[in-house]
């Protein structure tokens, strides 16, 4: 009797051992779980706060640390972030690659950049300086002749400037090069100069170490002054200076393109500067004439071929000549005259004698 009494007063404690372990348990296992509810309350409270309340930020840019909100954004125009104020833009971000030069500081990109990003306000610019690999690159894929020099990615055809102003950009494989002439932004300087050969009027040593090319209009009043100081810089440096005389007759002179016919028939009989001088000396007497006839008479008086000159002009033998210069003055973003090069210095308008003066001693003395 008295062991089973033991067995049983053990079974009965093993019992009570057993509740009280699976009252801890549960214990634990609630506190558990309370403490994990309480943690998805938390998390749910956060989650309706920030669906509910938030104005610029999205849950998931939040954990992500994103930023704005798009959501937002496409109900909103201008809105404060970080101390400053963001205004919206319906174009598309403008990449443009600025070519540039530190040594040259006429090539100062500076301005013309203030103004675009004006006009085009998701301008994203890239300076690349003409000496790097990637401005030789740029130069040479985008046949680019001055600097400054704006190449903009194809995101440029989906803006209003693009739209309204197609002409000054030229498009080379997916880019599109501004024609800086055509927008008023002055070359600060030229990576390349007009070539000259047998072909064009010219005067002094053909290897010369300076060479003067003059882009000119017989009808051009500015022209007409010009010539006498360039005349005269031909008389004092003919023997050191290359001069050369290539033909822009513009569009709104009726007689300029025949006067510059004129000139290369003279040309062809070994007269073209004494036509030249013929041409600008007597310019009111001609510019509101119509026809060749007054042309022809000069080439009497110079003592020219009458017969053949007559020819020339009639059947117009110069035109491709006259064509090709006014092609290359176009490539060179030259429009008006008179406009010269002296080696890579560019200068349009009309300059005193003083001024080509110290520029061709200049470039001598280099």
């Amino acid at each position: 009797m008295e062991e089973k009494k033991e067995e049983m007063i053990q079974m009965e404690e093993e019992t009570k051992k057993e509740q009280s372990e699976n009252k801890s348990s549960d214990q634990a296992c609630s506190d558990q779980c309370k403490k994990k509810m309480k943690n998805y309350t938390s998390i749910l409270i956060l989650l309706a706060g920030l669906f509910v309340g938030s104005i610029f930020v999205d849950v998931a840019q939040f954990f992500g640390q994103q930023g704005i909100s798009p959501r937002v954004l496409k109900n909103v125009d201008v809105f404060p972030f970080e101390d400053k104020t963001w205004v919206s833009f319906n174009e598309p971000v403008v990449n443009v690659q600025v070519l540039s030069d530190n040594k040259c500081e006429a090539c100062d990109p500076t301005e013309p950049l203030k103004w675009m990003k004006r006009v085009i306000p998701t301008m994203l610019a890239k300076k690349v300086e003409i000496d790097s690999p990637e401005g030789k690159e740029i130069v040479e894929k985008y046949k680019v002749k001055t600097v400054p020099a704006f190449v903009f990615g194809e995101n440029i055809t989906k803006t209003d400037v693009y739209a309204q102003a197609q002409a000054i950009f030229t498009k080379v494989d997916s880019a599109y090069v501004m024609n800086t002439e055509q927008v008023g932004i002055k070359p600060g300087k030229y990576l390349e100069t007009p070539s000259v050969s047998k072909e064009n009027p010219q005067i002094g040593p053909e290897d010369a170490k300076v060479k003067v090319v003059l882009f000119s209009d017989f009808q051009c009043p500015y022209c007409k002054a010009f010539h006498e100081t360039y005349r005269k810089a031909i008389s004092e440096y003919k023997d050191k200076v290359l001069f050369a005389y290539k033909y822009l007759p513009l569009d709104f002179h009726k007689q300029a393109m025949n006067a510059a016919v004129a000139a290369e028939c003279a040309g062809e009989q070994g007269k073209f500067w004494e036509m030249a001088d013929r041409l600008y000396s007597s310019q009111t007497d001609w510019q509101n004439t119509e026809g060749t006839t007054k042309f022809k008479s000069y080439a009497v008086a110079l003592g020219l071929n009458a017969a053949k000159f007559n020819q020339c002009v009639d059947e117009n033998k110069p035109k491709d000549k006259i064509a090709a210069d006014q092609e290359e003055a176009q490539n060179f973003g030259i429009s008006g005259t008179p406009a010269f090069f002296v080696n890579d210095q560019f200068f349009g308008g009309v300059v005193s004698y003083e001024e080509l003066k110290k520029t061709i001693d200049g470039e001598l003395a280099k």
